[in-house]
C-alpha cells in the first residue's frame, strides 16, 4: 500500500507538470525533487547539481548529437529523390508495386539517420507525390510509411538504443548490432503484407508501370550508391573494430557533409539549418535524460523500484508472463509519452524486474524498441502520427486507422522476437568474439 500511494504522488505530480505545458525533462526534474524533499534529508540542490552534470558529461552521449546531424544534413539534401530513382525500377514487378519504396526507403534511411520522424519526412516528400500520382490506394502510402518510418528507431544508429545504452550502462554497438536483423525481419513482414493486401484489395488499382530492361535498372541504381556507401562506412567501421559508436557517428557527419557536397546541395543555409536542427533535437533529449537521472536516483531513496519490482516477484510471474505485463504497459504509457520519455522515464523501476527475471538486457533493449514502435503510431500522443498529419492533411482518425495493419504487425514482431531470441543475440555476440569487438 505504502508502494501504492508513492506511485499515485509521483503520477500526481508528472501529470500535472505535462499537463501544464512543462517540458518532459523539467517535469521529471519535478518529481524527483519532490520525491527528494519528501523522503531523504540530503539537500536536494547539491544532489541535483551532481546527477545532472554527471549524466549530461557522459562520453557515451557524444554519438547522439552526431547521429542526429548526420541525419539532418542528409534530410536537406536530393538523397530522397535520388532514393526514389534508384529504388522503384527493382520494386515495381513485386506484388505491391511500388509502395515497398515506402518500406525499402525508410530501412535505407532508417540505416544513416536514428530519428524516426527524419525517417518519415524524408521518405514521406520521395514517395507520396509519386505514389499518389499512380493511383496507388491512399490508406496504403500513409500506412506503410507511418510504420515503415518506425524502423529509424531499430535499425543503427538509433537514438532510442543510445539513450537506453546509456541508461542501463550497456554497450552501444552491440546494441546497434542487436537491432539489425529484428530490424530487417520487421521490414519483411511489412512488405509481406503490401504483397498479400495487392492480391485481395478491393481498392487495388495503380498504374501499371513501363518495363525497364535490366541494364536499366543497373544504371538507375547509382543513385543509392552514395547513401549504402555511407551505411557501409557507418556500421563497417563499427563492426569491424575500427571505431566505437561516437567515432562511427562523426564519420557518419563527414561523410553526409561530403555527400551533400558531391550532390550540389550543401549550401550554407542547408548546413546552419542541419546545425541547429541538430542542436535542438539534442538539447531536448539531453534535458530529458539529465531529468531521468535524477528522477531514478530520487526514487532509489523512495526504494520504489525495488519495493516494485519485489511486489512483482512476489506474483512469481513466468518470464513470459512478465514480458506480456510489460509489453501491456508500455503501449499504454506510448499512448502519452514519445518513445525516448517512456524508455528513460521506466528503467529505474523496470531494469531490476529485468536482472532478477534473467533477461538478457542487450535483447530486452530490442524489444523496448519494438514496443516503443508502436508508441509512434498510437493516437492520442502518437509521434509519427503528427508529423503524417502535417504532411498530408489528413484527419488523425484516418492516419490512426490507416496504421492499424502496421500496428498489429508490430504486436506479432514482439511474439517472433520473444520465440527466437537469437534474432536479437545473435550478431552481438558473434561480435563480442570478433578481435573488434
Amino acid at each position: 500500500m505504502e508502494n501504492l500511494s508513492v506511485i499515485i504522488l509521483f503520477l500526481f505530480v508528472l501529470f500535472t507538470l505535462l499537463g501544464t505545458g512543462v517540458w518532459v525533462g523539467l517535469a521529471l526534474m519535478g518529481v524527483a525533487w519532490v520525491g527528494m524533499e519528501l523522503f531523504t534529508t540530503r539537500p536536494v540542490g547539491d544532489v541535483m547539481i551532481t546527477t545532472i552534470w554527471s549524466a549530461s558529461s557522459s562520453w557515451t552521449l557524444t554519438a547522439l548529437p552526431m547521429f542526429i546531424w548526420m541525419g539532418e544534413i542528409l534530410y536537406r539534401t536530393r538523397l530522397s529523390e535520388d532514393m526514389f530513382k534508384g529504388l522503384s525500377p527493382w520494386m515495381a514487378p513485386l506484388p505491391g508495386g511500388l509502395v515497398h519504396t515506402n518500406i525499402v526507403g525508410c530501412t535505407v534511411f532508417a540505416a544513416v539517420s536514428g530519428s524516426s520522424a527524419a525517417t518519415l519526412t524524408t521518405v514521406g516528400k520521395m514517395s507520396i507525390p509519386e505514389l499518389r500520382k499512380r493511383n496507388y490506394p491512399e490508406r496504403m502510402i500513409i500506412g506503410t510509411l507511418t510504420g515503415a518510418a518506425t524502423l529509424g528507431l531499430m535499425i543503427p544508429p538509433s537514438l532510442t538504443l543510445i539513450v537506453y545504452g546509456v541508461t542501463i550502462n550497456e554497450s552501444i554497438t552491440k546494441l546497434f548490432f542487436a537491432g539489425i536483423l529484428p530490424g530487417l525481419v520487421l521490414a519483411t513482414m511489412f512488405m509481406g503484407y503490401v504483397a498479400i493486401y495487392s492480391k485481395f484489395g478491393k481498392d487495388w488499382n495503380p498504374n501499371s508501370e513501363s518495363k525497364l530492361s535490366f541494364s536499366e535498372k543497373i544504371k538507375n541504381s547509382r543513385f543509392l550508391l552514395p547513401v549504402i556507401l555511407l551505411i557501409m562506412v557507418v556500421i563497417g567501421s563499427m563492426y569491424l573494430g575500427y571505431a566505437t559508436a561516437t567515432e562511427a557517428a562523426a564519420f557518419g557527419v563527414i561523410g553526409g557533409l561530403l555527400l551533400a557536397a558531391g550532390q550540389g546541395s550543401l549550401t550554407w543555409k542547408t548546413f546552419t539549418e542541419s546545425l541547429m536542427g541538430a542542436t535542438r533535437t539534442s538539447a531536448m533529449i539531453a534535458l530529458i535524460l539529465a531529468g531521468a537521472a535524477f528522477l531514478s536516483l530520487s526514487m532509489g531513496f523512495t526504494g520504489l523500484p525495488r519495493g516494485l519490482a519485489d511486489l512483482i516477484a512476489g506474483w512469481e510471474l513466468t518470464r513470459f508472463e512478465l514480458l506480456m505485463v510489460l509489453l501491456v504497459f508500455y503501449i499504454i504509457l506510448g499512448c502519452f509519452l514519445d518513445g525516448i520519455s517512456s524508455v528513460v522515464l521506466t528503467m529505474a523501476v523496470v531494469e531490476p524486474m529485468i536482472r532478477d527475471a534473467g533477461i538478457d538486457l542487450i535483447w530486452f533493449g530490442i524489444f523496448i524498441v519494438v514496443v516503443v514502435e508502436m508508441a509512434q503510431i498510437t493516437p492520442p500522443i502518437g509521434f509519427n502520427l503528427f508529423v503524417m498529419q502535417g504532411m498530408t492533411n489528413h484527419e488523425m482518425s484516418y492516419i490512426a486507422r490507416a496504421a492499424i495493419p502496421m500496428f498489429l504487425i508490430m504486436v506479432v514482431m514482439v511474439f517472433v522476437l520473444i520465440w527466437f531470441p537469437e534474432l536479437a543475440t545473435w550478431l552481438p555476440e558473434n561480435l563480442r568474439q570478433s578481435p573488434g569487438g
